[in-house]
């Protein structure tokens, strides 16, 4: 796998070196980097979401490098507990956690973007999506889609 983005397991991208130390200095040892044999590395781990009431306050998230990374943001899903929102997560379990259309200053940045900007977007998505459970409204702006647009294409599940 040497012409991935983040070299191989004798000869690591200086890309993915700054990936760990940034996800080791910001979540410590919360978050294991997952190196299959075949497929696709991604980031594991458990967050704690601090509101009254939640039956189940840990959430384990997969932080996901596409193959294209870092010109396409990793994708985050989240494992445990099975959570879905209807507006704002892919079919697939992917969440949905920012609009492309903001362009760089306010979206995915490939150049200053990391697998911890997408996991904080994640955790930040978490406690939105509780919102939004209990008040009916998804906190943030939304971007107002037309209804006589198509739908986007499916994904295929991970």
């Amino acid at each position: 796998m040497s012409g991935s983005w983040w070299g191989s397991r004798n000869d690591v991208s200086t890309r993915l070196r700054l990936e760990v130390e940034a996800m080791r200095a910001t979540f410590s040892n919360n978050f294991k980097l997952i190196v299959p044999q075949h497929g696709l590395l991604y980031w594991q781990g458990d967050v704690d979401v601090n509101l009254a009431g939640l039956r189940e306050p840990t959430h384990t998230l997969k932080i996901l490098y596409p193959k294209d990374y870092p010109n396409r943001p990793s994708e985050a899903y989240v494992l445990k507990p099975r959570v879905y929102s209807e507006k704002h997560q892919y079919e697939d379990g992917q969440l949905c956690l920012f609009n492309p259309k903001d362009g760089e200053q306010y979206g995915w940045n490939p150049s200053r973007s990391t697998a911890v900007t997408v996991t904080a977007w994640a955790i930040q998505w978490l406690y939105a999506y509780y919102t939004w459970k209990a008040t009916g409204d998804w906190p943030g702006i939304e971007e107002r889609i037309n209804p006589n647009n198509p739908m986007p294409p499916r994904r295929r599940r991970r």
